[in-house]
């Protein structure tokens, strides 16, 4: 019996991978290049939200900055001519002198040290807080004095010989005639206050009666350096603001009338008045409307005062309505662009999706106690 064997086909050699996908070296190319088209179009899709990511809190912020200082500024004005409702000297401070002046006043490197008497970019202004710290003095207080003593009058705290007034207050004397002083509480013993003059010298020699109270002074400016706008209290705080302020502008809106305070007694002359008491200061063109009050009107006398700090224009006792223009600018370079209409700092910015604009607001406030006639 013979063995039967079975011929085995040839072994043919593998096919290639390529060919067993069923691709060639051309379609890999092509899918290959299909991918990285749709990749490039994510990225392309993508990157105007990367800018949003990077512009929309710069906004928020600018936003927030604009709140802030249109909110402080807006809340001093309409309180700006408040005065005292006790004492002697109770009613609004537009009948005893100007409020708010148009240039940086208070105890350092005040605008009128400098002959300077109009800043479009710098206000300050003064009132009486709420507060029981007002009443009288009870002795005269002849030029140069630094002690004082007041008066217990009703609504005066009880048992309280200072009638509520304290060390570290900012404190203000002033008389029928218009004459004001500012000073600083540096101590207090038994019914004596010790005083701290803002100033050389008394701008009056006060008799007993003349009013003092608590009193609060603002002053707002733009430090055109750091492009910021400060606040200064008067005295010691002085200190930023708002940053990247670039744009602050005060305008000032007053009666075309004569002011018809503070009128002193026929015989005597003030800023405002003859000695027949006429007054010096002419009606302006407007009819009954307000009119803005410019740099020149503002600059060229009379001036009430005295000289060291305290001189200003006759015409600041019409000021009726203060109008504020304040512009911002987004803190990083690479968001602001070239173009002087959207930035005033111009930036490194050229694509579109990465300009933020300088931005600005306009707002106008009149002060309560200097619109009361």
């Amino acid at each position: 019996m013979s063995a039967r064997f079975t011929e085995r086909p040839p072994r043919r050699p593998p096919v290639p991978v390529c060919h067993q996908a069923g691709y060639t070296l051309i379609e890999l190319m092509v899918s290959m290049a299909i991918m990285v088209g749709v990749t490039g179009t994510i990225f392309t899709l993508v990157h105007p939200s990367q800018a949003a990511f990077r512009v929309q809190p710069e906004i928020a912020d600018m936003h927030q900055r604009m709140r802030v200082a249109s909110d402080r500024l807006s809340t001093d004005l309409l309180m700006a001519g408040a005065g005292a409702d006790q004492g002697t000297g109770k009613g609004a401070l537009n009948d005893l002198f100007a409020p708010v002046v148009p240039y940086r006043a208070g105890l350092t490197d005040a605008d009128p040290e400098r002959g300077v008497f109009f800043r479009p970019d710098a206000i300050s202004l003064l009132y009486v807080p709420d507060t029981v710290a007002q009443t009288t003095v009870a002795h005269p207080i002849p030029s140069g004095s630094v002690n004082v003593r007041v008066n217990p009058i009703p609504g005066c705290p009880p048992h309280d010989a200072l009638c509520g007034f304290e060390e570290g207050q900012t404190v203000m004397i002033v008389d029928e005639t218009g004459a004001k002083d500012l000073f600083t509480v540096i101590a207090v013993q038994a019914s004596t206050l010790h005083l701290q003059h803002h100033g050389p010298q008394l701008s009056n020699a006060y008799g007993a009666g003349a009013s003092i109270s608590e009193v609060e002074m603002h002053i707002y400016y733009r430090d055109t350096t750091a492009d910021e706008l400060r606040h200064y209290d008067g005295a010691s705080s002085d200190l930023p603001l708002v940053d990247d302020v670039v744009g602050l502008r005060f305008r000032y809106f007053g009666d075309p009338n004569p002011p018809p305070a503070p009128k002193p007694a026929i015989g005597v002359e003030n800023c405002l008045f003859d000695v027949d008491g006429h007054p010096r200061l002419a009606t302006l063109p407007g009819g009954a409307s307000l009119v803005e009050l410019t740099e020149a009107m503002l600059t060229d006398g009379p001036f009430c005062g005295v000289p060291g700090g305290t001189l200003f224009d006759a015409d600041l006792h019409r000021v009726r309505s203060i109008r504020v223009d304040l512009r911002v600018q987004v803190s990083a370079d690479d968001l602001r662009g070239a173009d002087p209409a959207l930035f005033v700092r111009p930036g490194q910015a050229i694509q579109g999706s990465r300009l933020v604009p300088d931005f600005g607001v306009s707002f106008e406030v009149s002060p309560r106690n200097m619109n009361l006639r």
